[in-house]
């Protein structure tokens, strides 16, 4: 079941310093938008949505911050699925599925794997200018 983000009413957007803090608020808020949308902190889903945001902003944090002081975490609810995106305004646009060929093991070829484990999807979307990029990630529910 593919479920598109477009179609998901629910939004909810977290900016915050690209510094490791990050890492920890962007996980809390992923569990307080989670559960504010229903969706029970036991649900299978859950734990690799947090390992995945987690190691999205990580990667921002370490790879993006000087070009990107602010990293954005967007938030997609709708039936069936949720969506969220790591937003930061550096130029380099990540092959996801070329992650798992090349860089098996490493933090990218977990996200894109363990998306794919729970029938999710995983893009690179980039900014209209250029300059930036948002890596959407959505699962089924």
């Amino acid at each position: 079941m593919t479920v598109q983000v477009e179609a998901m009413p629910y939004r909810h957007v977290l900016d915050v310093p690209a510094m490791g803090a990050a890492v920890r608020i962007a996980r809390e808020t992923t569990e307080l938008v989670l559960v504010e949308c229903g969706v029970g902190l036991r649900h299978p889903s859950v734990g690799p949505a947090l390992l995945i945001v987690a190691e999205l902003v990580t990667n921002a944090v370490r790879h993006a911050a000087v070009t990107s002081p602010m990293i954005t975490v967007t938030y997609a609810h709708g039936p069936g699925g949720f969506a969220f995106a790591v937003h930061d305004r550096h130029p380099y646009h990540p092959a996801l599925f070329g992650a798992l060929a090349t860089a098996p093991g490493s933090g990218l070829a977990m996200v894109v794997e363990m998306t794919m484990e729970l029938g999710g999807t995983a893009v690179v979307r980039a900014d209209t200018d250029g300059r930036g990029k948002a890596i959407w990630i959505t699962l089924p529910l």
